[in-house]
């Protein structure tokens, strides 16, 4: 396969974005939404399934027939060494990385009472960690990208505190992930490379037991000032906003999309 920065240099369009957890959700929204000609795109899953599987395969056809390139990976990034391996796929397949989209991670409710170690490992393994992993082996890669871009994927709840809702561990983690994406964009910036975080509010999911819980999405909307909760069509255009040129100028921000829901 020809080295795809000798096309980049060719046609400004060009770039290379891996996307972790793009199997559902805002992961296969924004990847749909980039997915054009002059894009390469690397979709990452944990792929614990052939359902698993098979949704990424889908994914990765829908973004095809919109004329990008496109290829799949699969790991646990809560396991050491996995995150290497996805950008080493990446590189490996495309020949280069421009962007690189940390969306993968969880959410789980639990009280601070409740919290196990092995649950708050996971989590920090899961989502801070991997961030970290992600992003030192992408570095050398990025800094040599005239369109280089990082976004992580954070939450609400890691600004919004209730004890009917509690999210410890999760909260805890993206917390932990916000301050190494602050980190990673003071030491990237002098390269011209942008790390920013996206802290979604309450978002429909398209798969899963909760996607069918009318009563909970019902009380979600209501705990929303703007009165209803996001589609991933509505994080993932943001996070696209953030890749595109017009951003450049925008890093180290912890930018909020969820209708009012951490207001005051």
């Amino acid at each position: 396969m020809s080295d795809l920065r000798d096309v980049s240099a060719a046609h400004p369009d060009e770039r290379v974005v891996l996307i972790t957890g793009a199997g559902s959700g805002i992961g296969a929204a924004l990847a749909r939404r980039i997915a054009a000609p002059h894009a390469a795109l690397m979709l990452h899953a944990r792929g614990a399934d052939d359902a698993a599987r098979q949704r990424l395969a889908g994914v990765a056809a829908e973004c095809r027939a919109s004329g990008a390139s496109c290829a799949t990976v699969f790991g646990d990034l809560a396991e050491r060494g996995a995150a290497d391996h996805v950008v080493h796929q990446t590189l490996a397949h495309f020949g280069a990385l421009d962007q690189l989209v940390a969306n993968a991670g969880h959410a789980q409710r639990q009280t601070l009472n409740a919290l196990d170690p092995d649950t708050f490992g996971a989590a920090f393994a899961a989502m801070p960690a991997a961030f970290a992993a992600l992003v030192k082996r992408a570095t050398p890669a990025l800094e040599t990208s005239k369109r280089a871009r990082v976004i992580a994927l954070s939450s609400f709840v890691a600004h919004r505190y209730r004890a009917d809702a509690p999210f410890a561990a999760t909260a805890a983690a993206k917390a932990a992930l916000e301050s190494l994406a602050k980190t990673a964009a003071a030491e990237l910036a002098p390269h011209g490379v942008t790390v920013n975080c996206v802290a979604p509010g309450y978002t429909r999911k398209d798969r899963g037991p909760s996607a069918e819980n009318a009563s909970a999405w019902t009380r979600a909307a209501e705990a929303t000032p703007l009165g209803h909760v996001a589609e991933p069509a509505d994080v993932a255009a943001l996070i696209a906003f953030l890749l595109s040129d017009e951003a450049r100028h925008i890093t180290g921000q912890v930018i909020h999309i969820d209708g009012g829901l951490t207001l005051g």
